[in-house]
């Protein structure tokens, strides 16, 4: 289990962050966080796991996994396949690639099976009760309006952080609770921590910036 309050970031697909920018921003979240004790993990593209897991020490995760066994399944994301590359965990559910509750249960068994941790984004409430059902390493509560915004769900919504919290906990305690969309700073990082979740789930923030090392120093402050 990755140490928590933590700062996960999922890279997309972004053209700063594919291939060797991947592992260069993964390299600095390492630096950062040797230097100040911040625990920090990284989403990549597939394509990218392999090259930064054996560069890197700190946790990295796949952006998505599929409800498969190895076999015929051409084109989809292989757990197996994950686990071998290295990775740690896998988002599951991003509001970017949403799944049927059905798979989204095939799914977390999967990485239950292989050791993955699992984070699973949610868009709501009843979302993150469903999900909680389900007992995933985290549940991620991102209000898909807000993602890639200048406005964090901290300062927008800050009572479907909280409440996810309460109705997380209720279902099972052993669940960890991250925020994310619009997290930017280290003042949203503080308030997430705040209101009860266990960290933060962001992308555009750090991706987009122009100095990446001050926006993660920035977000680590925060903690």
């Amino acid at each position: 289990m990755i140490k928590t309050p933590v700062i996960v970031l999922n890279v997309k697909t972004y053209t700063e962050a594919t291939d060797k920018n991947a592992l260069n921003i993964a390299m600095l979240m390492e630096k950062i966080g040797k230097e100040t004790g911040a625990s920090m993990a990284i989403a990549v593209q597939a394509a990218d796991i392999s090259l930064c897991t054996k560069i890197v020490r700190i946790p990295v995760f796949a952006q998505h996994i599929d409800p498969i066994r190895p076999g015929s399944s051409t084109g989809w994301t292989l757990p197996e396949a994950v686990k071998a590359s290295g990775a740690v965990g896998t988002l599951i559910n991003h509001s970017e690639h949403r799944l049927v509750l059905a798979d989204l249960d095939v799914c977390i068994s999967r990485a239950k099976e292989l050791g993955l941790e699992q984070i699973v984004c949610s868009n709501n409430l009843a979302t993150s009760k469903a999900i909680a059902t389900f007992s995933p390493s985290f549940v991620a509560v991102e209000p898909p309006e807000l993602i890639g915004g200048d406005i964090s769900v901290t300062s927008a919504d800050p009572g479907i952080v909280s409440g996810t919290v309460t109705l997380v906990k209720n279902i099972d305690s052993r669940v960890m609770i991250l925020c994310g969309a619009g997290v930017k700073n280290g003042k949203d990082v503080k308030k997430a921590i705040e209101l009860g979740a266990d960290g933060v789930l962001l992308a555009s923030g750090v991706v987009k910036a122009a100095d990446k090392e001050k926006v993660i120093r920035d977000l680590v402050s925060g903690l």
